[in-house]
């Protein structure tokens, strides 16, 4: 299971004719966190003509938007449409709009409000966020190296170490592939290492899969 957001909140600016679209990118877990972050923003920018929103959520998979007094369709929608080709979620946008005198039209709001939140998009760092199982491998130093050789081959995110008495290492292994990482450890070492799992989580593996 897999799912891409973002790691940071981003902003980022347009300008056209004179207009300024200002695009807000939030990371969210929550409806309320969506909303707490739109309000804010309209809070922030009062004297902006409008803060357009969209956002997507995993929780209760919800997905909304508004167009706050733009023409319908010419803005709400283009946002929420970057964000879902961009594959992302828990993820909130909202733009803000000073207007500059000048009217743009229909196509014009689309391709301002699209085209500012892309930037901010541009502009954060996404996170590939993968299903995975908590591991510590416990062994004696003579293993160390057999096992350091099979860990790359899983893509597995390595969170600690500890090398003391015996060498302790705390890793991040995505679900689908525990059971043959865990089958792959044994057999190289004749079990002679100690494997303790805790619960399912998820964790950004963006690191690993650029490396593939």
């Amino acid at each position: 299971m897999e799912y891409r957001t973002i790691a940071n909140a981003v902003t980022a600016t347009l300008i056209e004719k004179k207009s300024e679209f200002i695009a807000h990118l939030f990371p969210v877990k929550t409806n309320d966190e969506a909303i707490a972050c739109i309000e804010n923003v309209k809070k922030d920018h009062r004297k902006a003509k409008h803060n357009v929103y969209a956002y997507i959520v995993r929780d209760q998979n919800i997905s909304r938007y508004s167009d706050d007094g733009e023409p319908q369709g010419t803005a709400g929608v283009p946002v929420l449409d970057v964000l879902q080709k961009a594959q992302l979620t828990d993820i909130c946008c909202v733009v803000t709009r000073y207007f500059g005198g000048i009217l743009l039209g229909g196509g014009g709001l689309v391709r301002a409000y699209s085209g500012s939140t892309s930037l901010a998009v541009q502009e954060s760092q996404i996170m590939i966020m993968r299903e995975c199982v908590p591991m510590k491998i416990t062994m004696d130093y003579s293993l160390y190296g057999k096992v350091s050789y099979v860990l790359p081959q899983y893509g597995v995110l390595q969170t600690s170490s500890d090398f003391e008495n015996d060498v302790s290492i705390s890793l991040l292994v995505q679900t689908d592939t525990v059971e043959k990482f865990s089958a792959d450890l044994t057999d190289i070492t004749n079990g002679q290492i100690k494997i303790s799992t805790g619960e399912k989580t998820f964790a950004d593996f963006s690191a690993i899969v650029k490396k593939i």
